[in-house]
């Protein structure tokens, strides 16, 4: 009787070890379809997060510039030595006060279009697979 015990102890053996390495690949496909469907969803959180950051600093940027007006023309005046009335000169400290939120303005929006370049990807994978269907 013991080796009728032993002879199933292999046969099963035998078969679940078959099985198991049947169904082990695709477990694990799935298992890395399902773990590329949630790093693929995050990286989609991050790229939509990071278009709206560079729509915000675009935002910034433009109001910025209207804040800052033109004051090229003065300050050319200034730097070629050209006297500047009072009323000039706040203008000018305004200015300089703008230029200085621009450029940090412009540094942001810099940051921000590098960030969301990949969003281009992600953009031509949602927009051909709508035009697909």
């Amino acid at each position: 009787m013991a080796s009728k015990n032993e002879v199933k102890s292999k046969t099963s053996t035998i078969v679940v070890s078959a099985l198991s390495d049947a169904i082990e690949p695709k477990v694990a496909k799935n298992a890395e379809n399902v773990a590329q469907t949630v790093e693929n969803s995050l990286d989609s959180d991050d790229i939509l997060n990071s278009l709206k950051t560079l729509l915000i600093t675009i935002e910034k940027l433009q109001k910025v510039r209207l804040e800052a007006g033109d004051i090229k023309p003065l300050i050319e005046q200034m730097l070629d030595g050209e006297p500047v009335r009072g009323e000039e000169i706040e203008k000018a400290k305004i200015g300089a006060n703008a230029l200085n939120r621009l450029v940090r303005a412009y540094s942001d929006h810099q940051a921000a279009l590098l960030k969301a370049q990949s969003a281009r990807t992600l953009l031509d994978q949602v927009l051909s697979f709508n035009s697909a269907n």
